[in-house]
């Protein structure tokens, strides 16, 4: 009964934290370390799950080396699903199990078993939280439930964070682009700083911006982020055979761009490494005049919020584009008016 007063009392104060603190960094921090304090274990890690790199980052830790938590280790898709089945992973021998990688790191760190949870958000395993002991032993259901139960805090700091990070770097987008309308007439230097800074704050490969020819048969490149020369340099995009639904005003979603039959190049995709592509078109009042494209070079599911955000940005740029127009044609009559003017003035 004591124990799990101990177990309940932890989860109690990290609970307590959520109310005084932003910090993700010292929310994580604070859950390794009562991991290890409360389990009385060597050490304890969280990972959380870089889905582009297929890796596994250590971002909060007590008790364990440097140059441990640097060891090669297996890609973070595998090491999901050795423990998805069950629910968590106990190993009793970390140094022989088959199911632990790298058997001589963990002798010389001085770890012999290891309790492995997943970090879930949002029904989505986004990492794992991890135990380690300095001598053998078998967890009890009891362990296994705590363990589970500073996973969730430690996802829900994380959802947490990512939703301020979110509504952060949103409003720098939107401030970002409305700025660089406001200061220059050239659409293409304005394009470019978009894609630029869409592929960063989404987290996708790279971002391409094409706008329609004046036959509307072919998608010219304005301006792209991320993608290769040999890749932009693989041929004319058509507008037809070019995820071409985007281009009757529709947000567009291309789960494997190396087999949907609505791609175009897909031979070149794959070798771009390019997997998930979000198309949404590009309007000028209510004509679409372009598209603008995400690719994942993992799979991906883009939300309907991002979805909602590229889209809005894609209106911008035709605003962008709107204006220089204007711009242009102002120009175009204000000569004219000099010219006429002129003319006027000969009368006299």
């Amino acid at each position: 009964m004591t124990e799990r007063k101990d177990y309940f009392k932890t989860i109690c104060k990290v609970s307590s934290v959520f109310g005084t603190t932003l910090d993700r960094d010292e929310l994580l921090d604070l859950i390794v370390q009562n991991a290890v304090d409360t389990m009385e274990g060597k050490g304890a890690c969280l990972f959380l799950i870089d889905e582009e790199k297929d890796v596994s980052v250590p971002v909060a830790q007590k008790g364990l080396s440097q140059s441990y938590l640097h060891a090669g280790r297996k890609p973070s898709s595998e090491a999901v699903s050795n423990f998805l089945g069950g629910g968590y992973l106990s190993i009793r021998d970390a140094t022989s199990d088959p199911r632990a990688e790298n058997h001589e790191q963990k002798k010389a760190e001085g770890i012999a078993s290891i309790l492995v949870v997943p970090v879930m958000v949002k029904g989505k395993v986004t990492g794992t939280l991890a135990l380690y002991t300095a001598s053998p032993r078998d967890f009890s259901e009891d362990e296994v439930d705590f363990l589970s139960a500073l996973a969730e805090q430690g996802g829900m700091a994380i959802e947490h964070a990512r939703l301020i990070e979110k509504i952060r770097e949103d409003t720098k987008l939107f401030h970002s682009l409305a700025t660089s309308i406001n200061s220059t007439l050239d659409v293409k230097e304005i394009f470019h700083s978009l894609s630029e800074d869409m592929a960063s704050a989404l987290g996708v490969k790279a971002a391409s911006i094409r706008l329609l020819d004046k036959d509307r048969k072919t998608l010219e490149l304005m301006a792209s982020y991320g993608l290769s020369e040999k890749y932009l340099a693989k041929g004319s995009v058509s507008a037809e055979k070019s995820i071409a639904e985007a281009l009757k005003g529709k947000s567009v979603v291309v789960k494997h761009a190396s087999t949907d039959k609505g791609v175009q190049y897909k031979k070149e995709k794959k070798e771009e490494g390019i997997d998930s592509i979000l198309c949404v078109p590009i309007k000028v009042k209510e004509e679409v005049i372009g598209v603008l494209r995400l690719y994942s070079g993992v799979p991906r599911e883009f939300t309907e919020d991002e979805i909602m955000l590229v889209s809005a940005l894609a209106c911008m740029g035709g605003l962008a584009i709107q204006n220089a127009s204007m711009y242009l044609m102002l120009q175009d009559d204000i000569k004219n008016m000099k010219e006429d003017l002129w003319v006027h003035k000969s009368w006299f």
